[in-house]
């Protein structure tokens, strides 16, 4: 993982992490997309607190997930939860994907939701995780694209308090432009039958709600939250920031907008090469 998780792990970050998958449970799992079929085993990688594995539980039923995450409190956090839901299937583990425990060849699928973005070797991680999946496997990948976002009204004090993140996240070996590139990233990676296909938030006044939990709740307080950390390096004045981030707030009024694409791909392992 990249060095310094830009997100954070306090209590914050997890109910953000919740928010944004309940508002976009819709987009990024629409009925219209492929299904894990019952009984096949996932490996969720960078779990977190389960956000995503309770949109996978009830968009597939009937699957078996081992879900991965490099920060235990995150893990716990995540079994509190499978056990309150009462949830047999699902298994949460401590683990990198750099050093997965697991054998060549165990799992049906994998999915990656907000990971490769923070990784300084996304395709070293993608060739690592194909070990574990059997030939034939699928990979899905869901990633943000910080430089998509478009807002009305536009602020110049907004699009740099966005950049400090960007700046954060990639001084720390991430890439929070990352969406735009899963086709070569998965293409170097080895894998085939690559589709990468772009999932657009729009939200204007007519759609309070998604403003609320999207444009407030995830978007603004992902960046809000790196505020320390942008002041202490020097990254942007105080004011600026503060001000920024009202120009985002303002956004979700009914009078404005606010657009960002996510992008989701799929691909599948190849044959394994004979052996000698």
């Amino acid at each position: 993982m990249a060095s310094d998780y830009v997100h954070g792990y306090d209590a914050q970050a997890h109910a953000r992490l919740r928010d944004q998958a309940g508002a976009l449970a819709a987009l990024l799992h629409p009925p219209s997309d492929p299904t894990f079929a019952p009984g096949s085993h996932v490996l969720e990688i960078g779990c977190g607190v389960g956000a995503q594995t309770a949109q996978l539980i009830s968009r597939h039923p009937g699957i078996r997930i081992t879900a991965l995450d490099v920060d235990e409190r995150s893990v716990g956090v995540a079994r509190a939860w499978a056990a309150d839901a009462g949830l047999p299937n699902v298994t949460f583990d401590t683990g990198d994907i750099f050093a997965l425990p697991h054998a060549e060849d165990t799992f049906d699928h994998a999915f990656v939701c907000f990971v490769l973005e923070h990784l300084s070797d996304p395709i070293g991680a993608l060739r690592v995780l194909s070990k574990v999946l059997k030939p034939g496997a699928t990979i899905t990948v869901i990633e943000g694209d910080h430089g998509s976002a478009q807002f009305h009204p536009d602020d110049a004090d907004a699009r740099a308090a966005i950049e400090c993140q960007v700046t954060l996240q990639a001084r720390a070996g991430g890439d929070a432009t990352l969406g735009r590139q899963l086709y070569p990233l998965l293409h170097r990676a080895g894998l085939q039958a690559i589709t990468v296909s772009p999932r657009l938030v729009y939200v204007d006044g007519d759609n309070p709600a998604l403003a609320e939990s999207f444009t407030r709740n995830t978007f603004t307080a992902m960046v809000a939250a790196v505020r320390d950390r942008a002041l202490a390096a020097a990254l942007i004045e105080e004011e600026r920031f503060d001000a920024g981030v009202r120009a985002l707030r303002r956004t979700a009024e009914p009078d404005g907008v606010f657009c960002y694409t996510f992008f989701k791909a799929t691909a599948t392992v190849p044959p394994r090469a004979p052996t000698a």
